[in-house]
């Protein structure tokens, strides 16, 4: 049998950060904008969500804005650590998971179809 379990750990953003380009799954909370037949006073909806992310100590926006000690999304917005003051802030962070019936985040080359078959037939272990 295949441990196909994992286990998280998150990580309180305003404790500790990650190590620059490491990739994370991060909690964000903030508001989404307010519905535009609101008043232009509402708040909107408040969230909080865990999205994929990437911890780097340096990003230059598309506008040329330099970023310190920020998470990056695939959608290229950054989100500051944990702040009562800004929106879209992470409040934790984990790091993501090995790949399933591995010890490491990623397989190359001719490993990938065994690495792949042997995790695809595994019955999760007990």
């Amino acid at each position: 049998m295949t441990n196909l379990n994992t286990h998280v750990t998150w990580v309180d953003a305003r404790e500790r950060l990650p190590q620059p380009g490491a990739p994370v799954a991060a909690a964000i909370t903030g508001r989404y904008p307010a519905d535009s037949a609101e008043s232009e006073t509402a708040l909107g909806e408040e969230y909080w969500i865990v999205r994929p992310m990437t911890f780097t100590n340096r990003h230059f926006s598309e506008d040329g804005t330099e970023h310190t000690d920020c998470f990056v999304d695939s959608d290229r917005i950054v989100h500051v650590p944990y702040s009562l003051a800004d929106d879209n802030t992470v409040t934790h962070w984990a790091e993501l998971p090995t790949l399933p019936g591995k010890t490491t985040h990623i397989v190359l080359g001719e490993d990938v179809q065994p690495a792949l078959q042997s995790a695809l037939s595994a019955r999760p272990a007990t």
